[in-house]
């Protein structure tokens, strides 16, 4: 596979868009599908969540309010769910992980096995196995819509989502699509990564003013 798809992406011209210029756009994006896989790749271990009422709970401390607020969520996403399955659409979200967990993480993870006991489709894949791709920088934020168009999310000094890259160059995206697929195979279901590495540590906190 090699790294050099991923230093393409990031190389390739494309159209910059804002936070909900984006949003719109990949909505359109999706509608447009006709079957087949939504690919988001994560590699982060910090994000400033925006409108986020299980992240407001956790920056206030109130970690009984985190998981009360993700368990709500437990009937939308089985509607989303079924939205994608009517449509022949699959959602897969690759996650990379580091160790030792992130407070924000460890946040983040208790929402994904949610949604994964739910219906959605995500795998954890550790930081240790995408090394060789990731010099002289990580992986990108990615989203990739079918084959067609894909999406390098973009994000100021705080990790505060600012919008996106979209990119056009089918051979690029339907190349992006391989790649992440490629990991997707290496990687485990979040259950068992949360099992293992999540479920056996203390409640996280913000740390220094941010869950890093």
């Amino acid at each position: 596979m090699g790294h050099s798809i991923f230093d393409r992406i990031r190389a390739a011209e494309g159209t910059v868009l804002d936070r909900p210029t984006f949003h719109a756009d990949s909505d359109r994006e999706e509608e447009r599908l006709d079957g087949g896989a939504v690919w988001k790749l994560e590699r982060a271990q910090y994000f400033n969540e925006l409108d986020d009422p299980a992240w407001d709970a956790f920056v206030a401390g109130d970690w009984t309010r985190v998981l009360r607020t993700f368990a709500g969520e437990r009937d939308w996403i089985r509607e989303d769910v079924a939205r994608y399955t009517d449509r022949g659409l699959e959602f897969r979200r690759l996650r990379i992980v580091e160790d030792p967990p992130s407070a924000y993480l460890q946040w983040e993870s208790h929402s994904h096995r949610i949604f994964e006991e739910c219906g959605h489709r995500i795998r954890a894949l550790a930081a240790a196995e995408v090394a060789d791709l990731e010099s002289p920088t990580t992986l990108p934020e990615l989203m990739v819509y079918g084959k067609r168009v894909l999406y390098q999310v973009r994000y100021d000094e705080a990790w505060t989502p600012i919008g996106a890259k979209r990119v056009d160059d089918s051979e690029l995206v339907a190349e992006a699509a391989r790649a992440i697929g490629e990991l997707w195979e290496r990687s485990e279901p979040f259950q068992d990564y949360f099992r293992r590495a999540i479920a056996p540590l203390p409640t996280p906190t913000m740390e220094g003013g941010g869950a890093q």
